[in-house]
């Protein structure tokens, strides 16, 4: 093989990740949407792996804890999630999903069409590849301020 393939740059490489970070959004927005979801409402339902305190969903989704209240309103009505006091401060509100607050999320992940074709040009060694990066780069992005 002839040709010289040159490391890409930092910045050739934050402008793919940013590239593939918002089009896996948009495809997550538009399949939450056949849910009836807003995309906000989904990401809500996407982080709730056990019962989080309102205040602590207002920083992941990195908004005001009164607007947590309209999204949580919402979904509630909709039997996707339920509030419950948090057993060590009674004054504390949880949220946990819903059985089929579960079900939903998991359908709209498992439905991101575009998202799993784009992941299906990788093959097995790829895609593990993939991941093995993708967890080293983990640590140093999250719960980043």
């Amino acid at each position: 093989m002839t040709g010289t393939t040159s490391t890409p740059t930092k910045a050739q490489l934050l402008e793919l990740v940013a590239a593939l970070g918002t089009a896996q959004w948009q495809d997550f927005a538009a399949t939450a949407a056949r849910h009836g979801l807003t995309s906000v409402q989904a990401k809500l339902l996407a982080q709730l792996k056990g019962p989080m305190p309102m205040r602590g969903l207002a920083t992941l989704l990195v908004c005001d804890a009164s607007n947590v209240t309209g999204i949580v309103d919402r979904l509630e009505a909709r039997g996707l999630v339920r509030r419950e006091p948090d057993p060590s401060d009674r004054r504390v509100k949880n949220v946990v999903a819903t059985e089929e607050g579960v079900e939903t999320i998991r359908r709209v992940r498992d439905e991101m069409q575009a998202t799993h074709s784009a992941l299906d040009a990788l093959d097995e060694d790829e895609r593990s590849t993939l991941y093995r990066l993708l967890e080293r780069l983990r640590p140093g992005l999250e719960h980043r301020a």
